[in-house]
């Protein structure tokens, strides 16, 4: 008879029972018999972190003293700001927009007679003022580059008699200098405005992102600190459990255990699995999980080489079979196959799994209840072919 797959839990998990719930919700799907193996009374004390973030009113708007940073700080990302200062050469969106609005056969029969002002005269001028914008010639955006352009068309051709409009301004043709200040002030207008529109989407985009993807990112970090300084602890944890099963497992090479593990949980499986004294494991299936990034950045220890930067690091014969799953936008999931080799020469298996429509920005815990986890654990968990 076939010993069960332990499972370990990943961050930010505090309800012991929600655990066994989803475990056995995974076991019915997997077919395969599950045993939970829970440390999250050991991880972090995650009950005040709210404190810790940058908030928002109740209101719909940001509250006076966050409203400005955040956007500012998110548009400084979007946009680069290590890019050199805007040159004069406009974007072509922005010429043809130009051209087009300023097309005499398009704009003939204005009134008194006259015709469109001279697009190379107007495209002159709008070149030497485009520098002195802060949003729009930092944009790319072809329909946003030819609303402007647009925008800037008409402004010159205006029919209205004012002060501030082509057909205003007194004599044939005006001054260039005349065209150049309406010009200037018109591109003005328009940056005013772009600039806010672009504050506007950066501070919900800021608030959304932190809405969704603050608390989990903020338990994440809270418990990798915590097992950073408490390993001993939560590896005796896991220990424990697996020993509840049957005190021999794991201590050997014939009597290896089968691990799957979401998250931080992977991490600590593949410390358990590689340490001095390691957790014989037969075979270990990971999503959503950080192993290889964590040891890029600090090497892990136990039976495992630093990256020197040239080959993937050898794994022990300790850990014999590794499936990793991640999916596309969970920001916490990385690969394994370039960083680590098996004992027997493979590597670990990386499986992208596709993307729920319904899963939103934090994907991170979306795996328990996709169909394609509970097929991959009754796959990487079947003994290999002899």
């Amino acid at each position: 008879m076939d010993e069960p797959v332990f499972v370990i839990h990943g961050v930010g998990n505090r309800d012991p029972q929600a655990f066994t719930t989803t475990v056995a919700a995974l076991q019915a799907a997997a077919g395969t018999t599950l045993v939970p193996v829970y440390w999250g009374d050991l991880g972090a004390d995650d009950r005040f972190i709210d404190l810790a973030l940058p908030f928002r009113s109740a209101g719909l708007r940001d509250t006076p003293e966050t409203a400005d940073a955040p956007s500012e700080l998110l548009l400084a990302t979007l946009l680069d700001e290590a890019v050199e200062p805007a040159s004069g050469d406009l974007p072509m969106p922005l010429r043809d927009a130009i051209r087009q609005g300023l097309d005499p056969s398009r704009n003939s029969g204005l009134r008194d007679g006259r015709d469109s002002p001279d697009a190379d005269q107007v495209l002159a001028a709008l070149a030497d003022e485009w520098p002195t914008t802060q949003w729009l010639s930092r944009s790319d955006d072809p329909s946003l580059l030819n609303e402007t352009g647009t925008a800037i068309a008409r402004a010159v051709t205006c029919t209205q008699e004012t002060d501030d409009s082509w057909a205003g301004l007194r004599g044939a043709p005006p001054a260039d200098g005349t065209l150049r200040s309406l010009i200037r002030r018109r591109l003005a207008d328009l940056d005013r405005v772009a600039g806010a529109a672009m504050k506007a989407v950066a501070g919900r985009m800021n608030h959304s992102l932190r809405h969704h993807l603050g608390p989990g990112a903020t338990r994440f970090l809270g418990d990798v600190l915590v097992y950073q300084r408490h390993r001993e602890q939560i590896h005796a944890r896991v220990w424990e459990q697996v020993a509840a099963v049957d005190p021999e497992l794991g201590r050997t090479p014939g009597r290896p255990v089968r691990l799957v593990a979401h998250s931080l949980g992977g991490v600590i499986a593949v410390d358990m699995a590689t340490a001095r004294e390691p957790l014989w494991t037969s075979s270990l299936l990971t999503f959503g999980s950080q192993s290889a990034y964590f040891h890029l950045c600090d090497p892990r220890g136990g039976q495992l080489s630093p990256y020197a930067g040239h080959e993937p690091v050898s794994l022990p014969n300790s850990l014999a079979r590794w499936t990793n799953l991640w999916q596309p936008l969970d920001v916490l999931a990385f690969a394994a196959s370039r960083v680590f080799r098996l004992a027997d020469g493979t590597s670990p298996v990386d499986l992208a799994l596709p993307h729920a429509a319904t899963a939103g920005l934090w994907t991170h815990s979306v795996y328990w209840s996709l169909p394609e986890l509970a097929s991959a654990i009754s796959e990487a968990m079947q003994p290999p072919a002899s």
